[in-house]
């Protein structure tokens, strides 16, 4: 988009100001308010953008809690799309764990509490005979890249929260890789809540009423995609905080019809992939001669083995079957192996059962279960990687058990937020005595390090991947979301790590400059899609980063013309 861009539009007066796509506020020019029926319901003073932004960073700074401040920056996003992105991007930072995690779940949690205005789209069970209507009646006459959607069972942190719009997903993706806001939807799928302080809250906007399960579900979500692929067959569907019985189900069933993506179960181990990309190069060897504990094997920990055995496969050229053979899962009954038998073993994660005749000469707990400290002390694990939400977890004794047999340890402890941690990366830094290759689900301060110096312990972010894999899958208008389009991202991802040209340094790039990192994850996901067939566009590969900036959304005022057959 051009720095001054003109936009012919329809709306005037009080309409104009109502509008946030286009209120530009205290910024319309003298012809504008002219033009526009404006005089008489602005100020005089003309402010430009960058005064605009120092005003409201003001006010957002006068704010006493973080939950304040949330509130006044979704006030400010409904009033004015420029200024609340413009502000945004020029304190990235501080204000995106404002915006999203993890002030954003605690206001998602107040959610029918600081209820003031509508959002997005609400499709509810009750509702589905017009799921349809409903649909098209908020999507009319719009063109849409990107639907966001959520059932909100398990929201980071605090579980079932019933009903929760998933907007502040789909401000990260125009905020770190350009998605254009107007081309966005957030929709919440309502099918109950097994939360009971809801059900029991007489202010609860949702229906109180039991999550719907089984059949009944899946014929409500069914609609629902099926709607989204009639509609905008070239959208990316992005599924949001799906519980584990739910989240890999429902990717698995329509990834091959449309192009959908789970953050939960793809975003993560697409960035922690391309962690581990970053720690094998700082290593000098391969993924496919890493030895892999995940401490969790939920959504985010199964997402993680998956993810990193199909780029073991694709990078190393090793058989799927084989490839499984790298990994050791743990849960809450222990090493995932046969012994547990099928009442603890889930569908999901049979693909990296362990077999019995490994494990007869290591020493089980009472319960037949096999801890952490068994698992390192019998394989000497390369990577170590928490999911569990377990605050502790890897102990003095487990990281120097795992640092006796590695030069390197690559740990990983992922887990949000900060406090429930596996390990905090300066103890991980002392019991290796400085060898240890750290990222965090969380910011960290850096590590010191025995010589002295400091160790930067990169930030395993999934906001510096998923925007871009959508924005790429969006840009090529790619059928599917492939595994092979997502490991291109992972790759473009880990050659930007800047461990590769100091050891010291983080294994990912800086969270402040994930909007040019995205951009790259966009062009690799895009340039896979042409050359895979995957794409339904008419350019080449080689133009795709052109391609790329032209597409991309810039918080920048145009100039306004008035057409009463233009924008409204």
């Amino acid at each position: 988009m051009a720095s001054d861009p003109v936009f012919r539009v329809a709306l005037r007066g009080g309409a104009l100001l109502a509008n946030p796509t286009f209120n530009k506020g205290t910024a319309f020019t003298e012809e504008e308010r002219h033009a526009f029926g404006l005089t008489g319901r602005l100020p005089h003073r003309i402010n430009t953008l960058d005064e605009q932004c120092q005003r409201a960073i003001d006010q957002l700074e006068s704010q006493q809690t973080d939950i304040a401040k949330n509130t006044f920056l979704q006030s400010l996003r409904e009033q004015n799309w420029v200024l609340y992105y413009s502000l945004i991007s020029r304190h990235l930072r501080e204000l995106i764990p404002i915006i999203y995690t993890p002030t954003e779940a605690e206001a998602i949690s107040n959610y029918s509490h600081l209820f003031r205005r509508s959002e997005g789209l609400y499709l509810t069970f009750t509702d589905q005979d017009s799921l349809e209507e409903d649909f098209l009646e908020q999507t009319k006459d719009r063109e849409i890249d990107l639907i966001v959607c959520s059932d909100a069972e398990a929201i980071l942190g605090i579980g079932d929260q019933g009903v929760g719009i998933s907007s502040a997903k789909s401000a990260i993706y125009t905020l770190l890789a350009g998605m254009n806001p107007s081309k966005t939807l957030a929709v919440t799928l309502d099918v109950g809540t097994n939360n009971e302080d809801l059900l029991n809250d007489p202010l609860y906007v949702g229906w109180p009423h039991s999550r719907i399960r089984g059949e009944s579900y899946d014929v409500f979500i069914d609609k629902f995609v099926q709607v989204v692929r009639k509609y905008y067959p070239h959208s990316l569907l992005h599924f949001e905080d799906f519980g584990v019985t739910n989240a890999y189900r429902l990717l698995e069933k329509y990834r091959d019809a449309h192009a959908v993506f789970n953050d939960d179960v793809q975003g993560t181990g697409a960035v922690t992939m391309a962690c581990l990309m970053s720690a094998v190069g700082v290593t000098k060897s391969k993924l496919c001669d890493q030895r892999i504990i995940i401490y969790g094997a939920g959504s985010a920990g199964l997402g993680i083995a998956r993810q990193l055995r199909d780029g073991i496969v694709a990078t190393d050229g090793m058989d799927v079957a084989e490839a499984n053979k790298r990994f050791y899962l743990i849960d809450k009954f222990g090493l995932i192996r046969e012994a547990l038998g099928p009442e603890k073993i889930r569908d999901a994660v049979k693909d990296f059962v362990r077999p019995d005749d490994e494990w007869t000469q290591v020493q089980a707990n009472g319960n037949g279960e096999i801890s952490l400290l068994e698992v390192v002390k019998a394989i000497h694990p390369t990577v170590l990687i928490g999911c569990s939400t377990q605050a502790g977890a890897f102990t003095e004794e487990v990281v120097r058990e795992m640092a006796k047999h590695v030069d390197r340890p690559i740990i990983f402890p992922l887990s949000n937020p900060s406090r429930l941690h596996e390990v905090k990366p300066q103890d991980a830094t002392d019991w290796t005595d400085g060898k240890a290759l750290l990222a965090t689900g969380s910011p960290f301060p850096p590590c010191k390090l025995p010589n002295g110096k400091e160790y930067i312990v990169a930030e395993c972010n999934n906001a510096l991947i998923y925007p871009g894999l959508g924005f790429g899958a969006m840009l090529s208008k790619s059928r599917t979301l492939t595994d092979t389009m997502i490991i291109a991202g992972a790759r473009r991802l880990a050659s930007l790590s800047p461990a590769l040209k100091n050891p010291e340094d983080a294994l990912l790039p800086e969270f402040a400059d994930a909007p040019d990192v995205n951009l790259e994850v966009a062009i690799a996901v895009a340039e896979q899609a042409i050359e895979e067939g995957n794409a339904d566009v008419d350019w080449k590969k080689d133009e795709v980063r052109e391609k790329a900036k032209e597409k991309q959304w810039k918080p920048v005022y145009g100039t306004y013309v008035y057409d009463p057959n233009g924008e409204r």
